[in-house]
């Protein structure tokens, strides 16, 4: 099985641990990734500039569909911003033809035969829970995980169609195959609060806080994310603000990236998977 990786901007510069990881755990699942020189998703142009979006996401189709390959990405927001795009290029003929106009000038050409998927809907649809539980090594029985949706491939459901968005289970599953239990919380589905940081900091802090809050009410020993932002405010954003946030209880809760999780169930090295660069240890882990 392969596809075509899509690591986002965001990724290779804020979390590379999360590359790696995937790759890794990808790798002994049997994925082949073929690295192609896609550009930026279009997401943070979305608002400025409706074309320019689009026509960023549909250069790196067109990319794909020339390798013939469908995409393959752990960044939720890469996901969601493609996954508009794709939707958009179908239903508007007229921005369809003035996309395609664009990418002539490089002998390129959207057709819609190339579909992106998510890290957590490959492992899920493609590979199969079953599979996954055969690799299982080491089970992280006893390891109590809150697991962060993030907002991006929820919603809207008629575009992303990644589950069910007001009552998801992909990712619960995902976490059972591992050995360790999903706990039921409250704030599973809230935003992280990351898109506001940088622009309005405590309302960002306060969000998180509230999930964290959430995480501990319902006994998780670890929150667990597969999205970019989430994982960024979860460990780096709460990290630099440990100061603010143990003001208020129950203080700091560590985050671990799904593909750390699995990998290190699997049995798969702490460095490739990149365990030492999460900024607040996880140590529940490491001890499960």
């Amino acid at each position: 099985m392969k596809f075509a990786f899509f690591a986002g901007c965001k990724i290779p510069y804020y979390l590379k641990h999360y590359e790696s990881a995937s790759r890794a755990v990808l790798r002994a699942l049997d994925i082949e990734l073929v690295d192609i020189e896609f550009t930026c998703c279009g997401y943070p142009i979305r608002s400025y500039d409706f074309f320019s979006f689009i026509l960023s996401a549909a250069r790196n189709f067109a990319i794909a569909e020339k390798h013939d390959l469908n995409i393959l990405t752990p960044c939720k927001c890469c996901f969601g911003s493609l996954k508009h795009a794709d939707h958009f290029l179908r239903k508007n003929d007229k921005l369809k033809k003035h996309i395609q106009s664009f990418l002539q000038e490089e002998d390129l050409i959207w057709e819609g035969r190339s579909e992106v998927k998510h890290l957590l809907t490959v492992l899920t649809d493609d590979v199969g829970i079953d599979k996954i539980r055969t690799r299982i090594k080491h089970p992280v029985k006893g390891l109590k995980i809150a697991a962060s949706y993030g907002c991006h491939a929820l919603r809207p459901d008629d575009i992303v169609n990644f589950d069910n968005p007001l009552a998801p289970t992909i990712f619960e599953n995902l976490v059972g195959a591992t050995g360790a239990e999903s706990v039921d919380w409250s704030k599973r589905l809230d935003c992280c609060g990351n898109p506001l940081w940088g622009k309005n900091n405590p309302l960002s802090l306060d969000l998180m806080q509230k999930k964290l809050v959430s995480a501990h009410q319902a006994g998780a020993d670890l929150l667990c994310s597969s999205c970019t932002y989430c994982q960024i405010q979860f460990d780096s954003v709460q990290n630099s603000e440990l100061s603010q946030i143990k003001k208020n209880d129950p203080g700091p809760m560590p985050s671990v990236l799904y593909p750390q999780l699995l990998g290190f169930s699997m049995g798969l090295g702490e460095k490739q998977l990149g365990l030492d660069a999460n900024e607040i240890e996880i140590s529940a882990l490491l001890k499960a």
